[in-house]
């Protein structure tokens, strides 16, 4: 064999993983600042936790589980099209929710209207009853 390389992967320290969870996440809309920092805080911290888990798995069951920089990033994606994908149907449901608000205050209004008139046709009517009653 001629032309042998060994590329050998070191792990990537938290900070660095932090500043791409940074990065990446830079351009996801949150609900705050605070959010934010949390989420970019858990990026690293359930990247390290895997890692720790695939030692764990290597220990008890002599198997390797690979966890490469590539892995992190796909965590990263992972995340941004679920949050995408959950907002969508947030969205969804709140406008849904909206518009059947916006039905019950029409329905209530036109209800109140036919109670209205209601009460207002009972009145001739009933003048008109004791009329009657009084012809016979």
């Amino acid at each position: 064999m001629n032309c042998t390389v060994i590329d050998w992967f070191h792990a990537w320290p938290e900070s660095a993983l932090l500043s791409v969870a940074e990065k990446f996440l830079a351009d996801v809309e949150m609900q705050s600042d605070d959010v934010r920092k949390s989420v970019v805080k858990f990026m690293p911290f359930s990247f390290t936790t895997v890692n720790e888990a695939s030692r764990e798995i290597f220990n008890v069951e002599k198997r390797y589980v690979y966890t490469t920089p590539k892995s992190f990033l796909e965590l990263i994606k992972l995340f941004k099209v679920m949050n995408a994908k959950k907002m969508t149907e947030l969205d969804s449901a709140k406008s849904t929710y909206e518009t059947g608000v916006l039905k019950l205050e029409e329905t209530a209004s036109v209800v109140s209207k036919l109670e209205q008139e209601l009460k207002e046709t009972s009145v001739i009517v009933e003048e008109k009853k004791k009329t009657a009653d009084a012809q016979a």
